[in-house]
């Protein structure tokens, strides 16, 4: 890419020291800065260049800089300059207006503050830059459309040439050209092409179909492509393939809609021929596959549910017919009791698979510490590992955030892959698990708990990585590893047990928690590793104030469950943004209160009508009527109609001007978005002078 050219920017002012204090603030900038000391120079340098802007002192001897601006804007090249005068001295208000009335977008007090200097000095560069841009962009329009005329009429010789047919008609759908080749397939003539439409021309059996399909198309906007049977008068019917999309302006505008009918009778037919046979085949593979799986895992299902009842019920008969000493009783027991845990995790996970299929899995979501899950399902593992001699090695990082999830069931995630590589990792193996943080590409997060939908945004992941040395995995079945019923080997040979659930459940809960799961195995022998990557909750208090928006949907979960400082408080919130509504409805919820929200000033005024809050919390910025209609219509009210409830405006408007205008407006207070749950909370039990909550760490 070529590099962008550089602007000028005229700095004009008889003081050296103060045309090298001006080159000093603007230098950063990287564009050209040319001096000139005096009027005379500075109508020199604008014969031979344009500038950006000009800084123009007003005090110069000889030629002074209203009367070079006067000039300035006297030459057709400099007219539309933009000309900031500088000055040492007071600028009275005869001074301004004078300098204004000569064009000037600014006057500026020396000594100058270089911030404010360079923000209006960036304002006109990027605004020269912008106007150069578009006028080049004119200039290549003005070619393409002298090439696009020039071509115009050999467009037209195709048209008339083209295999196929070509339409076009306005936004009400009537045709405005055709094409020889559609008035053939339609069987109209020229003429008769452009007063019916070619919907008229579909066999009356296709005909409700196409019309809905193309009405669906006129909504939506989209690229649109079906096949239809077209019949002529004089009865002849062919398959058709009608193409369209929307025809629009330069400026966005829809001008109607461009089109082809392209005659597919005969690929139709092979089509057909060639999909009848290949519905067959699959039918019966799939038949077949179906029956294989279903038998398979009978068998499997069976062949586990009956080894543990084996050890059980024999145990069990062995303890009523005998009577065995301490350490043989012992033995039974936990036998019984190992075996009854083994066929209470299969019933676990075939109603697992049960509520996934039927999408009734729903998660109990709050911020998780995942070393926490980590290290819970090391020790519920290390005994089995234990038997193996297996060794566990373990690299946590200590130093990450909290992720959103269900505990209990990302413990379940881990304790499955620790169980699986244990099982799959011979005698006397190592396991070794990782966990750290990974940096990815930015991505909203999007969260179904058991009581409320939550959603953030995420760029930082806690990385899982369980690492085992055991068989492997075939590189046809890598894959497939992930899918419900399927296992490596499901012969009665086997050397592992289970029904082939675990990483089919696994996959799924990883994604109800907004991660990823992969599976990597160099090949048979050099075991296996499972990657599991989970979105870490932004973390204000680590510098991540770019995750602050997203903040509120998550810290609910960071909320004490004994802390209930706003009992029996009834809240009305009002939000036409559901993410910040259904928050706030359940943070408050969370400290004891009841909270109503509603999305539309409307809906508020009902709830006012019905009861009386103790609080209202409200929006600003929404569609219809905004915030300001809502508080001034509640002020308009009687006391005990709801006329003096307290009300805070929480809104994305922050500055001093909009707070006031809130204030003026009748609220009590004005919080700016996103907001901190503690301020809010502190805001309101200090609004109705309740005890301080206990804060949110």
């Amino acid at each position: 890419m070529q590099p962008e050219p550089k602007v000028n920017i005229l700095l004009v002012d008889d003081k050296l020291e103060n045309l090298l204090a001006l080159e000093a603030i603007l230098e950063r900038l990287g564009e050209t800065l040319v001096r000139a000391t005096s009027g005379e120079e500075a109508l020199r340098c604008l014969l031979h260049q344009d500038f950006a802007v000009i800084l123009l002192d007003v005090q110069m001897p000889g030629m002074d800089g209203f009367e070079t601006a006067t000039l300035i804007r006297s030459r057709g090249r400099s007219r539309h300059t933009p000309i900031i005068f500088l000055t040492a001295f007071s600028t009275s208000d005869q001074m301004l207006f004078k300098g204004y009335a000569l064009g000037a977008v600014d006057y500026l007090l020396k000594p100058i503050d270089p911030n404010i200097l360079t923000s209006k000095v960036i304002v006109f560069v990027e605004l020269f830059k912008k106007t150069q841009a578009v006028q080049q962009q004119a200039a290549q329009l003005a070619a393409v459309n002298a090439e696009l005329k020039q071509s115009e009429e050999r467009f037209r010789s195709l048209s008339t040439c083209s295999p196929v047919g070509i339409f076009e008609t306005d936004t009400e759908g009537q045709c405005k050209y055709t094409n020889p080749r559609y008035q053939t397939i339609c069987g109209l003539s020229a003429a008769a092409s452009l007063e019916k439409k070619w919907l008229e021309s579909v066999h009356p059996e296709d005909q409700e179909r196409a019309i809905a399909s193309w009405s669906a198309y006129i909504r939506e906007g989209r690229e649109y492509s079906e096949d239809f049977r077209f019949q002529t008068a004089d009865g002849i019917v062919r398959w058709v393939e009608v193409r369209s999309s929307p025809m629009l302006s330069n400026h966005g505008e829809l001008l109607g809609y461009v089109g082809t009918l392209e005659d597919i009778t005969e690929r139709k037919q092979a089509e057909e021929i060639r999909a009848q046979v290949i519905r067959e085949q699959t039918a019966r593979q799939e038949a077949e596959a179906a029956n294989r799986m279903k038998d398979e895992f009978l068998a499997v299902l069976s062949h586990e549910l009956r080894t543990p009842l084996t050890s059980m019920l024999g145990w069990s008969k062995i303890l009523r017919s005998k009577k065995l000493d301490e350490t043989a009783t012992a033995k039974a027991l936990e036998a019984i009791e190992r075996n009854a845990i083994s066929q209470v995790q299969l019933i676990e996970d075939i109603l697992d698979v049960s509520r996934i299929i039927r999408g009734q899995l729903r998660l109990n979501l709050c911020a998780v510490n995942p070393i926490t899950v980590v290290e819970a399902a090391l020790v519920a593992v290390r005994p089995l590992a234990d038997t193996k001699s297996i060794r566990i090695n373990t690299m946590l990082d200590g130093t990450l955030g909290s992720v959103c999830g269900d505990p209990a069931r990302l413990q379940q995630v881990v304790w499955n892959l620790l169980t699986n590589a244990i099982k799959f990792t011979p005698k006397g193996g190592e396991v070794e698990i990782r966990l750290e943080k990974i940096e990815q590409e930015s991505r909203d997060i999007q969260l179904t708990s058991a009581s409320v939908p939550l959603s953030f945004p995420a760029s930082s992941y806690a990385q899982i990585r369980v690492i085992d040395t055991g068989v492997g995995i075939e590189s046809d079945f890598l894959p497939k590893v992930f899918e419900r019923f399927r296992q490596a080997d499901s012969t009665t040979t086997r050397a592992h047990n289970g029904l082939g659930l675990g990483l089919a459940i696994v996959r799924h809960l990883v994604e109800l928690h907004g991660g990823m799961i992969l599976a990597e195995s160099p090949g048979p022998g050099q075991g296996a590793t499972f990657t599991v990557r989970l979105p870490l909750m932004p973390d204000g208090n680590q510098g991540n104030r770019s995750s602050e928006a997203g903040q509120e949907n998550f810290a609910i979960s960071s909320f004490p469950d004994t802390s209930a400082p706003l009992n029996g408080l009834n809240v009305l919130i009002v939000d036409d943004e559901a993410d910040t509504r259904n928050f706030l409805a359940f943070m408050f919820e969370e400290y004891g209160a009841s909270a109503t929200a509603v999305a539309s000033v409307e809906a508020a005024l009902e709830v006012l009508e019905q009861s009386k809050p103790d609080v209202l919390i409200s929006d600003i910025g929404m569609s219809e009527q905004n915030g300001y209609t809502l508080i001034r219509q509640l002020r308009s009210l009687e006391p005990e109609k709801g006329g003096s409830i307290p009300a805070i405006a929480l809104t994305a408007y922050s500055r001093e001007e909009d707070r006031l205008q809130a204030l003026t407006a009748g609220f009590q207070q004005h919080l700016s978005k996103p907001v901190d749950p503690n301020k809010l909370i502190a805001v309101v039990a200090n609004l109705l002078k309740l005890p301080p909550p206990v804060p949110v760490s």
